[in-house]
């Protein structure tokens, strides 16, 4: 089994950053991040394969979110730089034990077997 445990969120001015941590136990292969807000169905915003060398990013946070993980410690991390009160949502880890096979797939909430509780990121104008 496998548990996941999102540091927490908070709240930040928009152009602001904020530092996101999933602490895994257990195995996992592909690790993503995905948010949701209030009235909006859940959406994935970074992955990241299990060699990290691969990362998929939704193309409304590419170069203003990097995903990246230690697998050593079974963690992975979302910078979030550049935020925009649009970015304002419950951020969920989320971890799969197998691969996808397209890149697409990697941010598509359905594959992903294992949930955090979630933390709150709030942005201000």
């Amino acid at each position: 089994q496998v548990q996941l445990v999102e540091s927490a969120g908070g709240s930040v001015q928009a152009g602001g950053s904020l530092r996101l941590t999933c602490a895994a136990s257990g195995y996992t292969h592909t690790m993503g991040w995905f948010r949701q807000a209030p009235g909006k169905e859940r959406e994935g915003v970074a992955a990241i394969t299990t060699d990290s060398r691969r990362t998929y990013y939704d193309d409304s946070v590419k170069g203003q979110f990097t995903i990246s993980r230690d697998n050593a410690k079974n963690t992975v991390v979302l910078q979030m730089d550049n935020l925009k009160p649009e970015d304002t949502a419950m951020y969920y880890c989320a971890a799969r034990r197998t691969p996808a096979l397209y890149a697409s797939n990697w941010l598509q909430a359905a594959g992903y077997r294992y949930w955090g509780q979630g933390t709150q990121v709030t942005v201000s104008s």
